[in-house]
């Protein structure tokens, strides 16, 4: 599995803002206000995400302290992060293309849901965060170098 290009995801939400853009611009008369819901869910996995990196990058690393490493866990942990990424992107899109349109409508329905859309681009965006330091935290880390006459075949604690 490769890691997440940050190509894939700025493409990503530069689409999803122009969806929504062009969304707003078309049904805005008809549409509710914008809900909270979906932040408050973004910034809970923003948190968990964050929580199991810091977590995996210590039982992989192996402090002192920190459990085995459960080998499926962090393969499933790695999936999450990238699925999380792509996902908080086009929703980080999504709505900096709302607040973009937001930002330009002279009304008050469009001044009240300025908040809404401003804390969705920065849940999503702590979400992208939180799962590209998950994604990292999941990697093997490279075995040191044998440099000095050390390696592979020789006894530890010689000089």
């Amino acid at each position: 599995m490769r890691p997440t290009s940050l190509s894939v995801l700025v493409v990503a939400g530069l689409a999803a803002a122009a969806v929504g853009w062009l969304l707003l611009s078309a049904l805005y008369a008809q549409m509710p206000r914008l809900p909270w819901l979906p932040i408050i869910v973004l910034g809970a996995l923003a948190v968990i995400e964050a929580t199991l990196a810091q977590n995996t990058a210590a039982r992989i690393q192996r402090k002192p302290g920190a459990g085995r490493v459960d080998p499926l866990a962090v393969a499933r942990f790695a999936v999450l992060a990238k699925a999380s990424s792509l996902a908080g992107a086009l929703f980080g899109g999504f709505s900096a293309g709302l607040l973009a349109w937001l930002a330009l409508e002279p009304t008050r329905a469009a001044r009240d849901d300025v908040p809404a859309a401003t804390a969705g681009v920065a849940a999503a965006l702590a979400l992208v965060g939180a799962a590209l330091w998950l994604e990292r935290s999941c990697r093997v880390p490279e075995k040191p170098d044998h440099k000095d006459g050390g390696g592979p075949g020789q006894q530890a604690g010689r000089s």
